[in-house]
């Protein structure tokens, strides 16, 4: 599994897109990512759907979102 959290990054002004692909891309066969973020990142969820992905989005509390996605 990895986890990758997303919060620090958006608080610092910047975008995890490229962070999150490159996670994507090293995940083994039957791996998760986990993903921590201060909102539901919906539009990351369609380009992981559309790349053979399923996800769980749960609100954690605070605002934030733990988005869990397996292929």
């Amino acid at each position: 599994m990895a986890t990758l959290d997303a919060r620090p990054i958006i608080a610092a002004g910047e975008e995890p897109f490229d962070q999150i692909m490159a996670t994507v891309a090293g995940l083994t066969d039957n791996e998760e990512l986990i993903i921590l973020a201060p909102f539901e990142p919906i539009p990351l969820e369609g380009v992981l759907s559309s790349q053979g992905f399923t996800y769980d989005a749960v609100a954690i509390g605070n605002g934030d979102w733990q988005v869990t996605f397996r292929r």
